[in-house]
């Protein structure tokens, strides 16, 4: 069985994979081939893919014509899918719900694939969970950009000239992005506020020395995956109320709320943008979902008020690297559960719940039950 690794588009930084993780899929009898320059952006030359055992490919269609899996990060482009053999295998991120299209392709094309935004959240598939290890990475990412842009200094100093207060930071959504971006705000010395609407969070959030700010918004509710379901326009205006003079205190706000397969929720509107003080920031991290933040755009710095707010759609390609590395563990992962050794291929049992959950489309059809 060959696997093939193309290159990434011109804006993104991260590679696929790197060559530690190349030969663990070489180790396992499989042929690995990746474009040449797949680790260009990350400074891995092809020199260590090929030490690792991998083939360097310099025909980027005769890669994808000749590959019995290919895996990307991002979503393949309609001229990519016609390259794709019929029933071939295709894993990547595909935000199957936003891109109907695509999906439509795939199995036009009688390709098998595997979005991994859809992995379930059960413990057997945890090492193959990649939107939780790039969540991760955003949040730390986050954190750092806006300590990069905020025009004061994060931890509490005492000098000769007087003591420096701590800057105040506020993070709006409590999963893993935000968990880290707690973790990360308090290691630089902030003072750190967290906001989720599911309070059982709380306990995670003092755990990591920050504030857990309670609103009364009535019930609330989370997925069987453990995320926040969609809020209604009622508790979004009590959860703005609440949060409105918490804003005006912060220096960073760092936002990170988002409904799976739906616009993020408008949570930051722009008078309480303006109610922050002049030299604030704002990150909002759902901005290539539609955005938390009124006025943010997609990869763009927004200056309102005296108040930057920060729109950057690949947090964790700030750290490319780090970011390359779990993404491929995630892929390799996914391959060993379910490598058969004897037949040296992929056992595709839909009957699986991590397969059921993950794989799209198998033998010309949409198979998962929510996208369809």
């Amino acid at each position: 069985m060959q696997i093939f690794f193309p290159k990434e588009e011109a804006q993104e930084i991260r590679a696929t994979i790197l060559p530690e993780v190349a030969k663990k899929l070489v180790d396992l009898g499989i042929q690995v081939s990746v474009e040449s320059g797949l680790g260009d952006k990350v400074f891995v030359s092809d020199d260590l893919y090929s030490t690792a055992g991998a083939t360097i490919c310099h025909d980027r269609a005769g890669g994808f014509k000749s590959a019995d899996v290919v895996c990307k990060i991002n979503k393949p482009t309609s001229d990519e899918i016609q390259l794709l053999t019929k029933d071939s295998i295709y894993i990547s991120f595909l935000d199957p719900f936003n891109e109907k299209q695509i999906v439509t392709e795939l199995a036009s094309a009688g390709v098998s694939s595997i979005s991994m935004e859809l992995v379930p959240r059960i413990t057997r598939a945890q090492k193959m969970d990649a939107l939780s290890s790039q969540a991760n990475l955003a949040g730390y990412a986050a954190v750092i950009e806006a300590s990069r842009t905020l025009s004061k200094s994060f931890p509490m100093m005492m000098t000769a000239a007087g003591t420096i207060s701590p800057a105040r930071v506020f993070i709006v959504g409590v999963g893993v992005a935000g968990l880290q971006a707690i973790a990360t705000a308090k290691r630089l010395g902030a003072r750190v506020e967290a906001f989720d609407t599911r309070p059982v969070v709380e306990e995670q959030v003092r755990s990591l020395g920050a504030k857990f700010v309670k609103i009364d918004i009535g019930e609330t509710e989370e997925t069987d995956q453990g995320y926040a379901k969609e809020l209604s326009d009622d508790q979004i205006k009590m959860q703005q109320e609440g949060m409105k003079k918490i804003c005006s205190q912060s220096d960073v706000i760092i936002t990170t709320a988002q409904v799976f397969g739906r616009p993020a929720p408008r949570i930051i509107s722009q008078d309480m943008v303006e109610a922050m003080q002049p030299g604030s920031v704002v990150v909002d991290m759902a901005v290539s979902t539609g955005g938390n933040v009124e006025g943010s755009k997609n990869d763009e710095y927004v200056f309102h008020n005296g108040v930057t707010i920060i729109g950057m759609s690949n947090l964790p390609g700030e750290v490319a690297k780090d970011a390359s590395q779990v993404f491929g563990s995630n892929i390799f992962n996914m391959i060993e559960e379910f490598w058969d050794s004897e037949k040296k291929s992929i056992n595709f049992d839909l009957e699986d719940e991590i397969l059921k959950g993950c794989v799209i489309t198998h033998q010309g059809s949409i198979v998962n039950e929510s996208v369809k």
